[in-house]
C-alpha cells in the first residue's frame, strides 16, 4: 500500500483547469457609442460620405457588407445616419438596401440579436458628423 492509497490528509489536491471565456460580452444597443464628431475614430479607417445619391450609396454598402473591414459613414444630418444604419444591415441580411435607405424598419432593427448587433458594428464602425446631436436624436427610436 502507497502513502497515497491512504488518502493523506496533508497532501494537497490536484486543481482542475477552469475554462474562462474572454471575448467581449455581445453588445446590446445597435446605437450606443456609434455617433462621434468629425474624426473622432482612430486612424487608418475608411471614411465614406453617405450624402451621396441612394443607388451609389446601396451599391457601396452591398459591396462592404462582404468586406474584411468596417467603415466610417460621415454625414451632415441625422436621418442619414439612421437610413445608413438600417442600410447596413439590410445589405448583411441581404434585405433590399434602397428600400432600407427610404424607410428604415424600425421593428427589425429593434429586434435584432446581440450576434446581429455586433456584426453590424463590425462593418459600420461609426457614424461621424458636425451634427452629432442630430444624429444621435435621431438615432434614439432604434433604442425606444
Amino acid at each position: 500500500m502507497t502513502h497515497d492509497d491512504h488518502g493523506d490528509p496533508h497532501q494537497t489536491p490536484t486543481a482542475e483547469p477552469v475554462l474562462v471565456s474572454l471575448s467581449a460580452p455581445a453588445r446590446r444597443s445597435l446605437v450606443a457609442g456609434l455617433v462621434r464628431p468629425p474624426g473622432g475614430t482612430p486612424d487608418p479607417v475608411e471614411r465614406v460620405d453617405v450624402d451621396i445619391p441612394d443607388p451609389a450609396l446601396a451599391a457601396y454598402l452591398a459591396t462592404i457588407a462582404h468586406a474584411d473591414h468596417g467603415f466610417v459613414a460621415v454625414t451632415t444630418n441625422g436621418p442619414r445616419g439612421l437610413a445608413v444604419l438600417a442600410a447596413t444591415v439590410a445589405a448583411l441580411c441581404g434585405d433590399d438596401i434602397p428600400t432600407a435607405l427610404t424607410a428604415p424598419d424600425l421593428t427589425f432593427l429593434r429586434s435584432l440579436k446581440p450576434a446581429a448587433i455586433e456584426a453590424t458594428r463590425t462593418v459600420l464602425l461609426a457614424i461621424e458628423s458636425p451634427a452629432a446631436h442630430e444624429v444621435v436624436d435621431a438615432l434614439r427610436v432604434v433604442d425606444a
